[in-house]
């Protein structure tokens, strides 16, 4: 994508929500398009808030600004509890994307980013103003470069059909409802040899306990705050993800995973990836999920057949040129206003 000149470019102000409640994944994904709209020449700031500072803190320190009262030229929302009216309020008529996964109320947005694989145009009918430009699914989800700049390695050593030696299980930073530590107790009877990649985020509930655990059990490797996803994903034979924004992660890299659905608005998504035979799923909250889930991993670790076929499924996901398309279409639409 080409740079813009030091006189075109545009200041742009992220608002993300974050929180033990929601997560990081709206500020990990807005950061990703952050840096490829700073890699064509914008410059780019988030609002100032603890939680959000926080992820901003351990994953792009120094790199990206925070800020809640510096003029800006454009906004970005990835903000659920968000609609139009506050949209128009913060924005004052600059142009505006706005990242979204619900489909549920009102956006004041030029720009609509939904990478959900189920996602439909009608989906927004009567939700966006008129004019606006939906930039719909998975090809649109930013992830970093760093994925992408993988994947025919990964899909080779997935073709290579060797067996589960490594699971990555990977819940979210914030670790909603220690569920990290849940799925590890799940985990742990079943493996033999196999060795647990576990990421999570500094302030996890899961974290105090499983530091301890990992002390007397040589399987369990932590990775708090990590830095080193692409390389964890590519090393896996399998995991267990969430049903947000890594899935897409995941799917660029081939890498057959149980998608874990922790919140309503991730299971549209995780519906779509089952129906296509890219990922099975199941939701946290279903009374026999135990069971469900250990039946669900003892048949991932056996058959190298299913593993093969969710590796090919999911590869045709995303390509992982998200991030630049969006970018893109965000800087033209602000060269013209």
């Amino acid at each position: 994508m080409r740079a813009l000149s030091p006189q075109d470019r545009p200041a742009i102000l992220f608002v993300c929500d974050a929180g033990p409640d929601v997560g990081g994944g709206h500020v990990m994904r807005s950061l990703t398009l952050a840096q490829a709209l700073t890699a064509a020449g914008a410059e780019c700031a988030f609002l100032a808030r603890p939680a959000v500072e926080a992820v901003l803190d351990a994953f792009a320190p120094g790199t990206i600004r925070t800020t809640a009262t510096e003029p800006f030229d454009a906004v970005v929302f990835d903000h659920y509890g968000l609609s139009a009216p506050d949209h128009r309020a913060l924005a004052k008529g600059r142009p505006t994307l706005a990242i979204d996964d619900l489909a549920n109320r009102p956006l004041e947005a030029d720009l609509v980013l939904d990478a959900g694989p189920a996602r439909r145009g009608q989906d927004y009918a009567g939700l966006t103003p008129p004019g606006a430009v939906l930039l719909l699914g998975p090809n649109h989800a930013p992830v970093r470069p760093a994925f992408p700049a993988l994947r025919e390695a990964a899909l080779a050593r997935r073709a290579a059909k060797g067996p589960v030696r490594r699971i990555l299980v990977s819940l979210g930073l914030t670790d909603v409802g220690g569920i990290t530590g849940r799925v590890v107790d799940l985990l742990l009877p079943r493996l033999g040899d196999i060795a647990l990649d576990v990421v999570m985020g500094g302030g996890a509930p899961s974290l105090t306990r499983l530091r301890e655990l990992a002390t007397r059990e040589p399987r369990l490797v932590l990775h708090i705050d990590t830095q080193d996803m692409p390389r964890l994903t590519l090393e896996a034979d399998l995991a267990v993800g969430a049903g947000g924004s890594t899935s897409w992660e995941r799917c660029i890299l081939g890498l057959p995973t149980l998608t874990l659905i922790l919140a309503d608005n991730q299971i549209a998504a995780a519906t779509a990836l089952a129906e296509a035979g890219a990922s099975p799923s199941l939701d946290i909250s279903a009374t026999d999920f135990d069971a469900a889930f250990a039946r669900e991993i003892d048949r991932l670790i056996a058959v190298s057949d299913l593993r093969t076929a969710l590796s090919a499924a999911s590869a045709q996901v995303c390509d992982g040129g998200g991030a630049d398309r969006v970018a893109a279409a965000f800087l033209a639409r602000i060269a013209g206003a």
